[in-house]
């Protein structure tokens, strides 16, 4: 069980975030991911809120790490500043580039893949702990986790087929990934398709579901926008013949009760949850999936994962 955060916007945003912050951290998940903006628009800002996490919470937070539009060097002293910081574990994503730049290039010393990317995470470990006794002795203590992303209908931002994106999963793993969390799905059928050729591939990595509230059509329709994941068209229906907004609360969160049940029945290690900084939805469906409670704090998310 795990949960996705991204930092605050701005400073009005913040006391609803720890809000949300201290409400999942009483339900004890395995870790929560930290967003990190489009070419690391957020960078100093998630770097902070990760930081944050460590000293005041009980959480285990999972760093996101893009490469897109950043060379090599840059790279690296960013993970450099994560690891200064006391974090164990990435996820490690090619990045989206940005939207107003039409005649955006990656940077030609950049990395191209997310796998190009585990393989630097691995390799900077290494040399931290072949410099560094104490490194070393964290390393054995608290190993470097690295997760990854899996997208169940194809990567609609690149115009990828399930079929490459389970080739790409395979080079992740042999890069050096622990485990996968997908792109939001909206039906448990297609995250399991995406486990059964991941698996017939050689993928053996963990292979986590990642789930929305479906509380807020217009959140939906956005996420179907950014993502190219379409939202079901019996879902949108069934919102918009709600009472009211309390019925509209509890049918999508019926809804995610029901694909929450629907993944786990399939075989999923678990569930991470895009809470989009709001607690309330996210832990109706832990609740309605009986889940409320059962994370526990490891030493490694890929440890539990397993």
């Amino acid at each position: 069980m795990s949960f996705e955060l991204f930092p605050p916007r701005n400073p009005d945003a913040a006391p609803r975030t720890w809000e949300t912050v201290r409400a999942i951290e009483q339900v004890h998940p395995d870790f929560v991911s930290v967003t990190y903006g489009a070419a690391g628009k957020t960078r100093e800002t998630s770097r902070v809120f990760v930081s944050r996490l460590l000293q005041e919470t009980n959480l285990d937070p999972i760093a996101h790490l893009t490469c897109v539009g950043t060379s090599r060097a840059d790279t690296i002293e960013i993970v450099e500043e994560f690891l200064d910081e006391g974090v164990r574990s990435f996820l490690a994503l090619r990045g989206d580039p940005p939207l107003d730049q039409p005649d955006w290039r990656p940077h030609p010393e950049g990395l191209h893949t997310a796998g190009d990317l585990v393989g630097l995470l691995r390799e900077i470990e290494t040399r931290r702990c072949a410099g560094s006794a104490s490194q070393a002795v964290r390393a054995r203590v608290r190993p470097l986790s690295i997760a990854v992303a899996a997208f169940p209908r194809g990567n609609a931002g690149t115009g990828g087929t399930r079929a490459q994106d389970v080739a790409s999963l395979l080079a992740k793993q042999e890069a050096g990934a622990d485990f996968a969390i997908t792109q939001v799905v909206f039906d448990a059928e297609s995250y399991l398709e995406l486990v059964a050729e991941a698996r017939d591939a050689g993928v053996v990595i963990p292979i986590i579901p990642g789930i929305i509230p479906s509380t807020d059509p217009g959140r939906l329709l956005r996420v179907q926008e950014l993502t190219g994941v379409l939202v079901p068209t019996t879902l949108l229906e069934e919102l918009g013949s709600a009472s009211d907004d309390l019925d509209r609360h509890r049918r999508g969160v019926r809804a995610g009760i029901d694909l929450i049940k629907g993944v786990l029945d399939g075989g999923a290690p678990g569930v991470h949850v895009y809470t989009y900084n709001q607690h309330h939805a996210a832990l109706d469906l832990l609740d309605g999936a009986g889940l409320r409670g059962s994370g526990a704090r490891s030493s490694a998310p890929a440890a539990v994962l397993a």
